[in-house]
């Protein structure tokens, strides 16, 4: 295909090239392998320590966080299935938010998930750390080494040429992986359990919740939960690539969220009673493990099961690193398609229906983010709330496109209408519970977006609208309508860090809890409702100037 093709407005028969490119990807993916990609996505690294950190933060109340981490996430999820399902699109995650609220909000969320490719980075500092178990010198404190940089480096470009074929060789592989990395966690929960099982624990100790029920809402974030069962949104953003997605996509998204929330339960149960009485002599908060798994069983002599722990660190992540690969790829193509970057992103190679040219930008990204300016808790406690905003402007897309006449919907997910604003409101308070010192990097990293709309309206990049990326007859609205259609990200992007700031959750305290998660309730759902109004107006505004 020619660059003019590639870049350009049509293709060689007069159609839009966005709908060109689209024909490209092939619809091989069916229930299992959509299931494989959810699951493999959310289990990577937080199931080896997430276990831990829960149990320090709330004792054995952190069951109740990761039954409510499920209900939420799949709250949220049920929003995201109804968009796939009547919109089925590659990197749909980040188009949905463009056609729904304009220009700005989709810059302003496709920049963040440009960003949001530090996650895979992480999981490939993960494998460098436990890898150091047996090659000393990739890893030196919190950061990766030279050697380290360099090794991973290399695996980074491992897991893109993989992803470098036809989509259903990636299914195939990562169901393998897969069925590895449920293998893994049940094996070590039986062999905990009939290791020594210890009665009482969820008495003993300070009772069930010896820190405060609230401890259960720090535990989301503070204990690694919300991280563990965050990337639910994967099957989605292959929608474009399903075999009748309307069915297949929403089952496999629960299905995903379940089997994932299942196993973390089943090993939260196994460590909290199975962990050696003498370790909790200073309480739930006293117990403390560098790799928490592989060093419990080495004290319950269960050194084959160390072994296999070890061994998994390494996949597990590798897992969930290789379809991240594939899902940046995805999400990188849309952003081309939605213009935050040159179209020449957007080619998908004809043979294998794989955007190879957005593989390549991704690799270059996740180097970027494995040089030695920290490691994989550094990266993490920035870009965890990443998708949360995605899931954020999705809510408030699916709300808009039920509320315009002229949009469509599947109607798959019965009360969207309440649904919406309260999945809306509770991505707002998972990335509030995060923590000050996490929302003062992320969210105004994210703001920084703002500058590249403004650059791409003053290069002339961009011109068409959302709609006429559709039809091919897009209009270019003018600068304050759509500053004025975005104004509501913006107000929220830059209020959510004051209101972190003043809240109990690592910042000033002056809002003492639960006031201050209830007032950033108040403030997301005020939000909500003005993103709502300001999308419907949007489209209607698209429409008119499209005539």
């Amino acid at each position: 295909m020619s660059e003019r093709q590639v870049t350009g407005e049509v293709d060689g028969a007069g159609a839009p090239v966005v709908l060109a490119q689209e024909r490209r990807l092939r619809r091989d993916l069916g229930f299992w392998g959509l299931t494989a990609i959810g699951f493999s996505n959310i289990v990577g690294s937080g199931w080896l320590f997430a276990a831990l950190y829960a149990a320090q933060t709330a004792g054995p109340a952190s069951l109740l966080s990761w039954i409510g981490a499920g209900l939420l996430c799949a709250l949220v999820a049920l929003v995201m299935v109804e968009l796939g399902a009547s919109r089925p699109e590659g990197g749909g995650t980040v188009r949905w938010p463009l056609f729904a609220n304009g220009r700005l909000v989709g810059t302003l969320v496709g920049w963040s998930v440009l960003l949001s490719v530090g996650g895979t980075a992480a999981e490939i500092s993960a494998i460098m750390q436990y890898a150091a178990h047996y090659v000393p010198g990739l890893y030196s404190g919190h950061t990766l080494t030279l050697a380290g940089v360099g090794v991973a480096a290399a695996l980074s470009v491992v897991l893109t040429a993989l992803n470098w074929y036809a989509v259903r060789m990636f299914a195939r592989l990562n169901n393998l992986i897969t069925v590895f990395k449920i293998a893994v966690p049940v094996i070590t929960v039986i062999a905990l359990i009939a290791s020594g099982w210890h009665e009482g624990r969820l008495t003993d100790h300070g009772g069930f919740a010896p820190y405060g029920y609230a401890a259960c809402l720090t535990a989301l974030a503070g204990g690694g939960i919300v991280y563990s069962v965050n990337g639910f949104q994967a099957p989605l953003d292959f929608s474009g690539e399903a075999r009748n997605p309307r069915k297949t996509i929403p089952a496999a998204v629960l299905t995903g969220i379940a089997l994932a929330v299942a196993m973390y339960l089943a090993l939260q149960v196994a460590f909290l009673f199975t962990v050696p009485e003498n370790l909790l002599g200073s309480g739930w908060k006293g117990v403390s493990f560098e790799s928490p798994f592989g060093q419990l069983a080495l004290i319950l002599n269960l050194h084959w099961l160390s072994s296999l722990l070890y061994a998994d660190a390494v996949i597990s992540p590798g897992g969930s690193a290789y379809v991240g690969v594939a899902i940046n790829a995805r999400h990188t193509y849309a952003l081309a398609k939605n213009r935050t970057l040159p179209r020449f992103f957007m080619a998908v190679n004809e043979r294998f229906g794989v955007p190879r040219r957005a593989l390549v930008l991704n690799l270059a990204v996740i180097v970027i983010f494995l040089l030695p300016f920290g490691g994989w808790q550094d990266i993490v406690s920035v870009m965890g709330n990443m998708y949360l905003l995605i899931y954020g402007a999705s809510a408030v897309a699916a709300a808009v496109f039920l509320a315009d006449p002229g949009s469509r919907t599947s109607g798959w997910v019965p009360g969207l209408r309440w649904i919406a604003p309260v999945s809306f409101v509770v991505a707002s308070e998972f990335v509030y519970w995060s923590g000050w010192h996490n929302l003062r990097l992320a969210l105004p990293l994210v703001l920084a977006g703002l500058l590249i709309f403004l650059a791409m309206r003053r290069s002339g990049d961009g011109a068409a609208d959302a709609v006429g990326d559709r039809d091919g007859a897009g209009r270019r609205l003018p600068l304050l309508a759509e500053l004025r259609t975005g104004a509501w990200l913006v107000a929220y992007l830059a209020l959510l860090p004051l209101l972190s700031w003043l809240g109990s959750f690592e910042g000033s305290g002056l809002l003492p809890a639960p006031y201050d998660s209830l007032i950033v309730a108040a403030f997301a759902l005020a939000v909500f409702f003005w993103a709502v109004r300001s999308g419907v107006r949007h489209l209607a505004e698209s429409r008119t100037a499209a005539v």
